[in-house]
C-alpha cells in the first residue's frame, strides 16, 4: 500500500504541474487545428516464418503486449501486459469476450483469420474495465472489417520441411436499398517438422463470414474452425526430455452487430465456442483414455453488447457480457467442485467534458463495475479518471491519472486438478482482484505519437503456478498477492517512405505466497524487468519493402531457466509486390535471426531460427 500511496502523491503533483504548463499554453488553443493520423502499425512484420499468420502473430513484437511462446508462436503463447499472467488477458471479437473456461493457455488460438478482423487495441485500467471480461488486467480487442471484393493465393514454404497455403475471397453485392451484403471464405494449412526435434505442427483453418452492411450499420455471422497439432519439448512441463503434444480442434461461432447512432454507436455480439483438447505430456506412451491421459472438451456461450452515447457534456459508456460455461467432459479435471458456471458483467462510466477559461478540456470519468458468478463471491469494483487535455496548431496533449479496480475468476484446470498430479489444482481458490493506479502523458501529432504511462497496482489472490523442490515433477496452483509498479513509454514516427515504433517498459514486482512452499514460479514472476522493442519498416524502392522487428530483454531471475536472462530477438523480412496492380507478391521472412537460445518459460527449450518464402497473387 506505501507503493500506491507514493505513486498518488507523485501523480497528483504532475498532473497539477501539467495544468500550470497547460494555463501556459493557452494563447495557441483557439489556432485552427490538424487532423491526426498516425499511419504506422505497433509492428513491422505481421506473417511469421514459421506458419500461417494468426492473431498472436502481430503480438509477438507489439510494445505494449509481451508473448510467451512454446515453439513458434502460433502454435501456442501466451499473453501478457503490464506484469499480469496469461489469463488476466482476454481476446475479444466485436462486443463480447471469447473467453476458454479450461485454460486461458488457449484464449490467444483465436480460429478467425486475422484478415477478417480489425489490427487490435489494447484496453487497459478503465477502458479494460468497461471493454473487458473475466479479464483482470487487459483486454485484446479487434473489429471486424468490411468484406472487400477479390481475394488472394499465398504458397510458401522453408526451413524444417516447412509448407503452407491460404486463399482468401470475398464478394460483395449490392441490393435494391442500397445496402451490401457481402461473403467471404479463408482457408489456410501449414505443416512442418520445426526446429527442435518433436517440435513438429500441423495446422489447418476454415472460415466463413457473411455480412450486410449500409451506410450505419454493419452485421456479420462468423463461422471459425481451427485443428492445431504441435509438438514441443518441456511445453508445459519445463522438462526438455519429455516430447510434448497438443492437438485442439475449435469451433467458434459468433453473430455481431454494431450500428452508428446521432449521438454515438451500440454494438451487441452473441457467439458459441466448442474446444476438444488432447494434451500429452510425453507422446511416446499409448494412452489408456483414463486419468493422465489429459483430455478435455469445454463448451461456452456468450452474449455481450457495449456502446456510447452522448447527451450534452455527458457521454454515457457501458458495457456487459453474459457467459455460460461447460466442462463437457475431462480423464483429469475431476477434483473440483463445479463443472459448469455462469457469469455476467456490467459497467457504466459516464463521462463529463468541461471547457476551461484557457481553451483546455477537463474530462472527467467515473463509474462502476459489477461481476457475478453462481460459483465465486461477487465483486463491485470502483473506476475515477481524470484528463486535461489541450490542443494547439501541432496537435494534442493529454494528462491522465485513473484508478480502475478489475476481477476475475480462475479457470477449470486450476481449480479442478488433481491436488497432488502433475499440474496440483485447487477447489477452493476465489476471485482474484486487481486494483491500479495510474498516470500518463499522451502527444498525438501529425505525423508522431507518445504516450508514457507510470502505474502501481495490487493483485490479491492472484493464481500462478508454481515450483518446490519438495515436488520438483509437480506444478501447483497457489493464490499470490502482488505489489506491481511499472513504466511503459511508446513512440510512433510516420515518414513518407519510414516507419518507426519505440517502445520501452519496465517492471518491478514483489510477491507474497502466504504460507505456500513456492522456490520458483512458472508465471507471476516470469517477466521482463526491462523490454527494448522497435519496429522498423523502410520502403526503399519501387515495390520493395524492408521491414525489422526487435526486442531487447533482461528478464527477471528465475532458477528454473536454462541459459541467459538476458537476449536480443529479431524478426525480418524482405517484401516485394509487382509495380502497377500489386497483384503478384512474395516475401522472405526470418524469424529468430540472432538463433537465440533464450527461454520464454523457464526450462522450455526456445524456438531456433526459421526462414520461409512465399508468393502470393492477389485479385
Amino acid at each position: 500500500m506505501p507503493k500506491i500511496h507514493s505513486l498518488l502523491a507523485i501523480s497528483l503533483l504532475t498532473f497539477l504541474c501539467a495544468t500550470a504548463h497547460s494555463a501556459d499554453l493557452s494563447e495557441s488553443s483557439d489556432e485552427e487545428l490538424v487532423e491526426i493520423k498516425v499511419k504506422a502499425p505497433r509492428v513491422a512484420n505481421d506473417v511469421p516464418a514459421s506458419s500461417y499468420a494468426t492473431a498472436a502473430t502481430v503480438l509477438r513484437f507489439d510494445p505494449l503486449t509481451e508473448l510467451q511462446s512454446r515453439g513458434l508462436a502460433e502454435g501456442q503463447s501466451d499473453v501478457t501486459i503490464r506484469g499480469g499472467l496469461f489469463e488476466n488477458t482476454g481476446f475479444k471479437i466485436g462486443a463480447v469476450t471469447v473467453m476458454d473456461p479450461q485454460t486461458g493457455h488457449y484464449v490467444a488460438g483465436l480460429p478467425v483469420d486475422p484478415a477478417l478482423m480489425t489490427m487490435p487495441n489494447i484496453h487497459v485500467g478503465i477502458d479494460n474495465a468497461v471493454a473487458g471480461f473475466n479479464s483482470a488486467i487487459a483486454t485484446v480487442s479487434y473489429g471486424i472489417r468490411r468484406v472487400d471484393d477479390g481475394g488472394n493465393i499465398s504458397l510458401g514454404a522453408g526451413s524444417d520441411n516447412l509448407n503452407f497455403q491460404s486463399m482468401r475471397f470475398g464478394r460483395v453485392t449490392t441490393n435494391s436499398s442500397g445496402n451490401d451484403l457481402g461473403v467471404a471464405i479463408s482457408l489456410a494449412r501449414s505443416e512442418g517438422d520445426g526446429s527442435l526435434a518433436f517440435g513438429d505442427h500441423e495446422f489447418a483453418r476454415a472460415n466463413i463470414q457473411l455480412q450486410h452492411a449500409s451506410t450505419t450499420t454493419q452485421t456479420d455471422l462468423i463461422l471459425s474452425y481451427q485443428d492445431k497439432f504441435f509438438g514441443w519439448p518441456g511445453a508445459y512441463t519445463g522438462f526438455a526430455s519429455l516430447p510434448e503434444i497438443d492437438d485442439t480442434q475449435t469451433t467458434l461461432l459468433l453473430a455481431n452487430h454494431r450500428r452508428e447512432i446521432r449521438s454515438g454507436w451500440f454494438e451487441t455480439s452473441g457467439f458459441y465456442r466448442r474446444l476438444v483438447d488432447d494434451y500429452d505430456f510425453n507422446r511416446r506412451n499409448i494412452e489408456s483414455g483414463g486419468p493422465g491421459s489429459f483430455e478435455h472438451e469445454t463448451k461456452v456461450i456468450g452474449i455481450g453488447f457495449q456502446g456510447l452515447h452522448e447527451s450534452g457534456r455527458i457521454s454515457w459508456r457501458y458495457g456487459g457480457q453474459l457467459t455460460t460455461d461447460e466442462l463437457v467432459r475431462s480423464t483429469d479435471l475431476t477434483n473440483g467442485l463445479f463443472k459448469d458456471r455462469t457469469y455476467a458483467t456490467m459497467s457504466l462510466v459516464p463521462t463529463i467534458n468541461t471547457d476551461l477559461q484557457n481553451g483546455d478540456k477537463l474530462v472527467w470519468r467515473f463509474g462502476a463495475t459489477v461481476d457475478y458468478s453462481n460459483h465465486d463471491s461477487n465483486e463491485v469494483s470502483p473506476l475515477l479518471g481524470l484528463t486535461l487535455s489541450h490542443s494547439d496548431s501541432g496537435g494534442t496533449i493529454d494528462y491522465s491519472i485513473e484508478y480502475a479496480a478489475t476481477s476475475q475468476v480462475p479457470g477449470y484446470t486450476a481449480l479442478n486438478s488433481n491436488p497432488s498430479g502433475l499440474f496440483g489444482g485447487n477447489p477452493l481458490l476465489g476471485r482474484e482482484t486487481a486494483k491500479q493506479l495510474s498516470f500518463s502523458v499522451e502527444r498525438n501529432a501529425v505525423d508522431w505519437q507518445l504516450r508514457t504511462t507510470i502505474f502501481s497496482r495490487l493483485d490479491d489472490d492472484l493464481v500462478d503456478w508454481t515450483y518446490a523442490t519438495g515436488a520438483p515433477s509437480a506444478r501447483q496452483a497457489n493464490p499470490v498477492d502482488m505489489d506491481v509498479i511499472g513504466f511503459e513509454v511508446f513512440v510512433v514516427r510516420a515518414w513518407e517512405s519510414v516507419d518507426l515504433v519505440v517502445g520501452y517498459t519496465a517492471l518491478e514486482k514483489d510477491a507474497d505466497y502466504g504460507l505456500a512452499q513456492v522456490d520458483a514460479s512458472f508465471y507471476a514472476l516470469n517477466f521482463a524487468k526491462h523490454r527494448a522493442t522497435l519496429a522498423f519498416a523502410y520502403r526503399f524502392a519501387e515495390g520493395f519493402e524492408l521491414r525489422l522487428d526487435n526486442e531487447y530483454r533482461i528478464q527477471e531471475d528465475n532458477p528454473l531457466r536454462i541459459g541467459d536472462d538476458s537476449t536480443f530477438l529479431a524478426s525480418a523480412s524482405l517484401n516485394w509486390s509487382s509495380p502497377g496492380d500489386k497483384r503478384f507478391g512474395a516475401a522472405l521472412v526470418v524469424d529468430n535471426v540472432t538463433d537465440s537460445e533464450y527461454q520464454p518459460f523457464p526450462g522450455t527449450p526456445a524456438s531456433g531460427r526459421q526462414m520461409s518464402l512465399s508468393a502470393s497473387y492477389a485479385w
